[in-house]
């Protein structure tokens, strides 16, 4: 005994555990659970483009409460951020939301149990070779194993550890975005293990279905993760803080068919946007007429924004015979409408994006700027010009210049040259893909806001419009988001943050049908022609049914739920949607205790009855995971 209690005082002390390395990741969520102290350090430096673009870190901890944001701004390509972990919190949530233009190094205590969580389709890391992970598929699951090649990682190789079984899946490039390849793991009658291995470097898109969509460095960490509910606290004032904006479509350039007006009607668009190419009309200047006809005749869209273009997606227009005999036509048919509503007019799409420089644009603006104004009667039909319609507004285009093309950039140039001329900014926001992300429009607005100046009355001296938006630009899309209850949720959190001060005029979802190269509508033909609501689509219905006027002040403790109060004469609605998967005690003060009615629309994409109490003016309900919801009652 002596003596192994010599050698035991001779031996040097046992080393702490090397701390766990996370690297390169670009898009997704990494929960930590620490079973002591301890602190996430994390380091970024720039993937592409990231001198363009400002991004943001959450860590959220076990209720889904917000300890920690980081913003970035364009200037910070590189940086080190650092938050402490404690035990006893639940299970932390540190979100990198995509589309992320930097690269994430994370750095953890081996004390702290930790698994990621990667988005689907969308590559969610870049790695280097021999990467290797573990996944868990509990008894009796059909687990799938997927994966999209996005040029870097081609395949992957999965081991059970249990018996050795093995399942190889080879990632092949594919013409469509949202294509991937998938392979079923074999079932079992207990929860088992599989190593998971990477086969080669770069972009890597890996995920689960049928099972928890989880990865961990080590096997021992896997499991099930501990969620508490969250705690929500509103507070409604009675002021009124704007007008709520016009909800509408990018529609098509064509007549639509009969059979798609009653998934039109159930869509209720407020507001509407067009392009109008300008080859086409020289050609057949009424060409447009008789879907703008019906548009503003059968479906009463009384706003609409046209962007002009030209055919084969020709963007990059000039000031020359086919841009102003298309104008002259435009107008003429603008004023053939009589007058009703306001019809926005961008004379280039996504300027920022498509033109060579700023000053090319700036020329063409000028110059169709002068012949609209010029033109006799367009003022009194309602033609309205906007700028520039650009592509992002306070980030940068997908261009290799985008630090000289942000929206906001050019947008102040051309108010300090031609303000006299503009009276609507318009942009387009893409790639804001999470769901913890999308309080970043609300950002966007109050930034357009400030840019144009506030009146006497604190609106805007120019109408603000973000008439193009979606999860994703082009092609670039994910049927899980698309196709599915998520799209619902994202656009209902997109309409509450970009509404909730009051300034916006106008938001469109683009665009409003599937088509074969952008299968990203709210409608889609479900052959026999009949067209039937996506997801997204029954959200806006949900939406549209629930939408007042006016916005009035709400405060909102939370983080993963959004809420909008609004308000028409004495009528009041509180719109608003749980993004996480976990349950949330709601409490509403108002005051009073009014007679209501709470509606639940949640993952079935069905609208049921939810059921409330209420004492002493405070009126509280249990808020499902991932869950729309509206509260409609009148005002005393």
């Amino acid at each position: 005994m002596r003596a192994l209690l010599l050698l035991a005082m001779l031996l040097p002390p046992a080393l702490p555990a090397a701390p766990l390395q996370w690297g390169e990741i670009r898009d997704g969520s990494l929960y930590l659970l620490p079973t002591r102290d301890d602190q996430v350090r994390i380091q970024w430096r720039p993937a592409w483009q990231a001198d363009a673009n400002a991004e943001r870190l959450f860590l959220l901890d076990g209720q889904g409460r917000l300890v920690g944001e980081r913003p970035i701004s364009a200037e910070q390509v590189r940086g080190t951020q650092r938050w402490p972990l404690a035990p006893g919190q639940g299970t932390y949530r540190l979100e990198i939301p995509g589309y992320s233009f930097r690269d994430y190094r994370i750095q953890h205590a081996a004390s702290t149990r930790a698994l990621f969580a990667p988005t689907k389709v969308h590559f969610s890391a870049e790695v280097g070779p021999g990467v290797t992970l573990y996944l868990r598929v509990k008894a009796g699951e059909q687990a799938i194993l997927a994966g999209k090649y996005h040029g870097g990682v081609h395949g992957l190789f999965a081991e059970r550890l249990g018996d050795g079984r093995r399942v190889q899946l080879a990632l092949k490039p594919y013409p469509a975005y949202w294509r991937f390849d998938q392979q079923a793991l074999p079932t079992s009658n207990r929860d088992e293990t599989w190593r998971l291995s990477l086969q080669g470097s770069g972009k890597a898109a890996f995920w689960l279905d049928g099972s928890a969509n989880l990865f961990a460095q080590r096997a021992e960490d896997l499991g099930d993760l501990p969620q508490a509910p969250g705690q929500v606290r509103l507070k409604l004032a009675d002021k009124v803080l704007g007008p709520t904006p016009k909800l509408g479509v990018a529609l098509p350039y064509v007549l639509p068919p009969a059979s798609s007006f009653a998934a039109l009607d159930a869509l209720r668009p407020q507001a509407a946007g067009y392009y109008s190419f300008v080859d086409v009309l020289q050609r057949q200047p009424d060409f447009e007429n008789p879907w703008r006809k019906l548009y503003q005749q059968r479906f009463g869209i009384r706003q609409d924004i046209t962007l002009l273009a030209g055919s084969a997606r020709v963007a990059d227009l000039r000031s020359d015979r086919t841009s102003h005999d298309a104008l002259g036509a435009w107008l003429e048919a603008t004023k053939a409408l009589g007058g009703q509503g306001l019809h926005y007019l961008a004379f280039a799409d996504e300027p920022n994006l498509n033109y060579r420089d700023y000053a090319s644009y700036r020329d063409f603006f000028q110059a169709m700027a002068k012949r609209v104004r010029d033109y006799p009667g367009a003022h009194q039909a309602g033609v309205r010009i906007a700028m520039p319609a650009s592509s992002r507004f306070t980030g940068g285009p997908f261009a290799e210049d985008g630090k000289q093309r942000r929206g906001i950039d050019w947008a102040r140039r051309l108010l300090a040259e031609q303000d006299a001329q503009i009276d609507a900014l318009a942009w387009h926001e893409w790639m804001v893909r999470d769901l913890l992300a999308t309080r970043s429009y609300r950002d966007s607005v109050r930034q357009a806001a400030a840019l144009v100046g506030l009146d006497g009355q604190g609106r805007p001296r120019k109408a603000l419009l973000l008439d193009q938006t979606n999860l994703s630009s082009g092609s670039s899309l994910s049927p899980y988001e698309q196709n599915s209850h998520y799209a619902g949720l994202w656009w209902t959190s997109v309409v509450i943050n970009a509404a909730s001060d009051g300034l916006l005029d106008m938001l469109n979802w683009f665009h409003v049908a599937d088509e074969p190269e952008w299968p990203k509508g709210m409608l889609r033909d479900a052959g026999g022609e009949r067209y039937e609501l996506k997801p997204v689509g029954l959200a806006q219905q949900f939406i549209q049914r629930h939408w007042l006027d006016q916005v009035l002040a709400l405060d909102n403790d939370a983080f993963e739920v959004d809420a909008l109060a609004m308000a028409r004469q004495r009528q009041r609605s509180l719109l608003g949607v749980n993004k996480a998967e976990r349950l949330q005690q709601v409490a509403l003060t108002l005051g009073n205790c009014p007679a209501g009615q709470l509606e639940l629309f949640g993952p079935d994409n069905q609208s049921r009855r939810g059921h409330y109490d209420c004492r002493d003016g405070q009126l509280r309900f249990q808020l499902p995971g991932q869950t729309v919801f509206a509260l409609t009652w009148k005002a005393s």
